[in-house]
């Protein structure tokens, strides 16, 4: 195959080694680019890495304000949480990486796309659904399609001169401003507890010893202030992911059901997610009616298999997202979480569009609630459950 690839590159091991099989096995021109999506890294030092390797040309993308907006925030709107746990972090990360991908393959005139993910890992169907349905061309994913393990890797690196930076890590790492996951090495032992040094948000030591406050504020499901400040998303989060992180707040710990059917023991650092989604879900229980929670949470549980399961391109998602934003309407006011040495609750919140009515629920001699109608009320609401105990008796 002749002409250009393109290819999302994160700097590492398999990236780098996918450049040199993307050159002599498929005799194709690499084009790399990195999406800044807030991991942190040193985006000059990862151009020259790749220029090094022989590509013809890099793209540094800085997208932080983009996934903040178009998929932090409607993840926040859903409370989406994967099997109640997992904020979906990389999740939301790799379809605005394809996105870019794809966009820069047309700039380029590229003949295939080309990414690193191995065929174990939920990556590769979120590399793949999004840059198949913005692209006709063919996708190249040399350390999947050639069952390649970490030792072939290695070997082939050092054939090819390519650097090996990460081949000593303890734990393999993925991170944007949204979440931190670690896995791989002793952590692949599910009884085993993470060491204290595989964390660099969360402390797990020295914490605190008085309770820390945080007040997010929130107009129609967007945080838009905290501790009384006005932020931008980027910032927002940014902020709470260094003030929770300092209380201990934030780690997640569950063993995972991935895409391809494998159970994985998965370890994430979320401060600022943990504090925006338990503060947005506590807001709309506020102002929601029990009717619309009820549904709502069916909406928010479906609305993050699709993120987690590659199919962030699906009609489904935006069909969701549709109702979610109804939805949210009346999701506006502040909400105020306690911190202290690792936990986090809700211990207030206020809203405009609050249903909670003091003199309905006071036991107070204000009270409004007439509770004489409560007798046939429960008369009512329980027929049929005292009917068919009647009738069980009865045999």
């Amino acid at each position: 195959m002749n002409g250009k690839a393109v290819l999302a590159f994160s700097g590492g091991l398999d990236t780098s080694v996918v450049i040199k099989y993307l050159q002599e096995k498929h005799g194709l021109d690499v084009v790399t680019v990195t999406v800044d999506v807030g991991q942190g890294d040193d985006l000059e030092k990862i151009s020259r890495k790749a220029k090094k390797l022989g590509v013809v040309r890099h793209y540094n993308i800085d997208a932080k304000k983009e996934f903040a907006d178009n998929f932090v925030l409607p993840a926040i709107k859903a409370n989406a949480l994967y099997q109640k746990k997992y904020c979906l972090a990389t999740a939301l990360a790799r379809p605005l990486i394809a996105q870019k991908i794809v966009e820069i393959s047309k700039k380029e005139n590229a003949q295939a796309l080309a990414h690193g993910c191995t065929g174990k890992g939920n990556d590769q169907v979120r590399f793949d659904v999004t840059m198949r349905s913005g692209s006709g061309l063919p996708i190249i994913a040399p350390i999947r399609d050639l069952n390649l393990t970490r030792d072939v890797e290695i070997k082939f690196a050092k054939e090819h001169g390519i650097p090996i930076e990460t081949a000593a890590k303890r734990f393999s790492i993925d991170q944007n401003l949204w979440g931190r996951a670690i896995e791989g090495g002793e952590l692949e032992d599910a009884f085993e507890e993470p060491p204290d040094d595989a964390f660099i948000w969360v402390r797990t030591r020295n914490l605190p010893d008085r309770p820390q406050y945080v007040t997010i504020k929130f107009i129609q499901g967007v945080p838009i202030e905290a501790d009384g400040k006005p932020m931008k998303p980027v910032d927002l989060i940014a902020h709470l992911n260094k003030k929770a992180g300092a209380s201990g707040v934030g780690i997640i710990d569950h063993i995972e059901d991935r895409v391809v059917g494998i159970k994985s023991r998965e370890v994430y650092e979320t401060p600022a997610a943990s504090c925006l989604i338990e503060a947005h879900t506590d807001l709309e229980k506020m102002v929601l009616t029990k009717h619309e929670l009820r549904f709502k949470a069916m909406v928010d549980s479906e609305w993050a298999w699709l993120a987690y399961s590659g199919l962030w391109q699906d009609p489904l998602r935006t069909d969701l997202d549709m109702f979610i934003n109804a939805s949210q309407k009346r999701v506006s006011g502040t909400v105020k979480l306690k911190m202290f040495k690792g936990s986090l609750r809700v211990v207030g919140r206020k809203s405009e569009y609050s249903l909670y009515s003091h003199d309905l629920a006071t036991y107070g001699a204000g009270s409004t609630f007439d509770q004489t109608l409560a007798k046939g009320f429960v008369e009512l609401w329980g027929l049929q459950s005292t009917e068919a105990n009647k009738l069980l008796r009865k045999r």
